[in-house]
């Protein structure tokens, strides 16, 4: 065969070869643009169900070898407050002081005009004078009657009527004498005067009113208080109560000082439990030498707790109540969700101490979602996804 017939042949050939070439590339850029897509696929499901996993914040329980705290609202009263009321009926006729006002033991604080008062006095002086002159008379007609009695004069019988007589002139003598003393005690009660050293916290009176004797007559005139030291009362609940013994130190706060605390001593215990409330009334002394803190006020009393070494306590929000009781919702290895049973020792409010369902090594959720349930796959916040087990890798799909 001549060379001009090779020619062609060898075209044709070169040609085909080209062509299963631009094939084979073609097949290899189709099968790697699926490969690629397929594993982009499965990275983004991957990703996407990793993403739809709850988040949840994971707290250890903290082992408390320090004391613990509670706070209660408490009440402040003056330690000593004296209401003044009057002992005598009559008109405010002159005023001292004022609310606010400092005074000392015995100080003048009112002063009433009491003219009923001072008319029953001057008739009771003028009995007396009368009761006294008939005594005096009867008792010389009783010595007049002795002397006559052995002339028989006067017989024995006059003679003892004289002398009952004389018994009864004195013995009215000293009834209207007492009933003159009682009026005079009772007029020293015109001048109203402080019972010790202290602040006049209330006033309920001005000049001209009309007083009334006793205290049904209406409110204290004054009333007296002596805020260098001040009472402070709060209701235990009844499983705190043996913490807190006689002596626990205290802290106390107030709205009106901001950032300011004030130490108090509990001083005294109703050792009763109030069936209303279940709570036992205890008693705190508090310092107020400076007179910063008001009598009446409110405030929140911070007791420190006694706490046995190496108890569990947890975030309040991580406890579960259902019907399936007390739980709580931990971690495991796997990154599922274990729920556990537990008890409670000791409700600090914002924290519970745990008696018992929990160690210091689980990982609990600190807020866990509505409708968790164990077995649940979970992911920690700040944490990077587990990787799937190969239970729950998607399985590859069949070729065509």
């Amino acid at each position: 065969m001549s060379p001009d017939q090779e020619q062609p042949v060898v075209t044709r050939r070169g040609l085909r070869i080209a062509l299963a070439a631009i094939a084979l590339v073609a097949i290899g850029v189709v099968v790697a643009g699926i490969t690629t897509r397929r594993m982009a696929d499965a990275h983004l499901s991957e990703w996407t169900e990793s993403q739809a996993l709850p988040v949840v914040a994971v707290a250890k329980p903290d082992i408390r070898t320090k004391k613990a705290s509670i706070e209660l609202p408490g009440r402040l009263e003056a330690y000593s407050q004296a209401q003044m009321f009057a002992r005598v009926s009559g008109y405010i006729k002159e005023m001292k002081v004022d609310i606010g006002t400092p005074v000392k033991a015995g100080q003048l604080l009112a002063e009433i005009d009491a003219p009923d008062l001072d008319q029953q006095i001057t008739q009771a002086e003028a009995d007396v004078s009368s009761a006294q002159a008939n005594a005096t008379l009867a008792r010389g007609i009783l010595e007049r009657g002795q002397s006559l009695i052995t002339s028989g004069a006067v017989s024995k019988q006059a003679l003892d009527q004289r002398a009952a007589d004389a018994d009864n002139r004195q013995g009215l003598v000293k009834s209207l004498q007492a009933n003159l003393e009682r009026l005079r005690v009772l007029e020293k009660y015109k001048r109203i005067t402080a019972p010790f050293d202290g602040l006049v916290t209330a006033r309920n009176t001005d000049v001209g009113a009309l007083i009334n004797a006793g205290s049904s007559g209406g409110p204290a005139l004054f009333v007296v208080s002596d805020i260098s030291k001040l009472r402070g009362y709060i209701n235990v609940p009844q499983n705190y109560v043996p913490s807190i013994k006689v002596g626990t130190k205290a802290e106390i706060s107030v709205p009106e000082y901001r950032g300011r605390t004030f130490p108090a001593t509990v001083e005294a215990s109703a050792q009763a439990v109030d069936p209303m409330s279940g709570t036992t009334r205890m008693l705190l002394a508090v310092e107020n030498a400076k007179g910063e803190l008001m009598t009446g006020g409110f405030g929140t009393v911070r007791l420190e707790l006694p706490s046995a070494d190496g108890t569990v306590s947890v975030p309040a929000s991580a406890l579960i109540f259902n019907q399936a009781g007390l739980r709580v919702a931990t971690i495991g290895a796997d990154g599922r969700v274990v729920l556990k049973t537990v008890t409670i020792a000791r409700d600090l409010g914002k924290e519970v101490e745990i008696g018992s369902g929990l160690t210091a090594s689980d990982r609990v959720i600190a807020s866990p979602p509505d409708g968790i349930a164990a077995g649940d796959q979970v992911r920690i916040a700040g944490e990077p996804a587990l990787p799937k087990a190969a239970s729950d890798a998607p399985k590859p799909k069949p070729r065509g």
